[in-house]
């Protein structure tokens, strides 16, 4: 079994921004867990007697503006945070991947950015399943969570949209259920996947590069293109892929 877990970075309603981003992570339900470990010890770093109680938000570390991100006073050590929690899902099984979806809103003034972005990446997901299930013949399903969000709804609607779409072409027997809503603060792997549209939004909207160089290599590759990352619509900023080595879909 793999899961999918999703967030999202930028705002649909937000005439000052450019862009959207869904994105995340893609891993063995048996890596879970060591993730989960993994950001617990991360967290009692900064909150050693109540480490449950620190939630990693990217946007929350960058602003400094909440705990425990208020005490780190340098932005620079704020920063180092956001690369922390990046490092961890780095480290983390091979078969594990990074992926994103960057929606240029003014590309797509009758469309919702989050419908697009929702099912470009559920149709990568059925055919990462599909492309490994070929490679194995061990036939393995996935489940895909999200954060909760004003989104919940109509992402409901979308989701059952796209079931049958994905039925109809045959892809849909891979993905066996989802999106579940979860709460981002209980769920560190939704916290990672937040991490990741972050680095993702950043480079687009602000032209930083510091986090998303961090996972380049954790997004699906054949050396040449990021099968895990797209970007619908105009005003595309190219990619380097100079940090890409090798391909994570076997």
């Amino acid at each position: 079994m793999f899961l999918l877990y999703l967030d999202d970075s930028g705002s649909v309603m937000n005439a000052d921004q450019e862009y959207l981003v869904l994105g995340g992570i893609c891993v063995s339900e048996h890596k879970v867990n060591e993730l989960t470990q993994a950001m617990d010890e991360l967290a009692a770093r900064y909150n050693a007697t109540e480490p449950d109680s620190v939630e990693f938000h990217a946007s929350e570390i960058f602003s400094g503006n909440s705990k425990p991100w208020d005490s780190l006073k340098r932005p620079d050590q704020r920063r180092e945070v956001l690369k922390e929690v990046l490092r961890v899902f780095k480290t983390t099984d091979p078969s594990a991947c990074a992926l994103a979806c960057r929606v240029h809103k003014k590309s797509f003034p009758d469309r919702d950015p989050m419908e697009i972005a929702f099912f470009d990446l559920c149709l990568w997901f059925a055919n990462y399943l599909q492309a490994r299930h070929s490679s194995s013949r061990i036939d393995e399903k996935g489940i895909i969570f999200l954060d909760e969000s004003t989104y919940e709804t109509s992402l409901r609607q979308i989701a059952r949209d796209y079931r049958r779409r994905a039925w109809v072409a045959g892809s849909g027997r891979y993905i066996l259920d989802g999106p579940h809503f979860v709460k981002s603060r209980t769920t560190r792997c939704v916290q990672i996947a937040d991490h990741v549209a972050y680095s993702v939004f950043r480079y687009f909207h602000a032209q930083d590069n510091s986090y998303l160089s961090v996972i380049l290599n954790c997004f699906q590759s054949d050396g040449n293109k990021l099968q895990g990352f797209s970007a619908p619509g105009s005003q595309h900023r190219p990619m380097h892929f100079s940090r890409v080595s090798h391909p994570t879909s076997s």
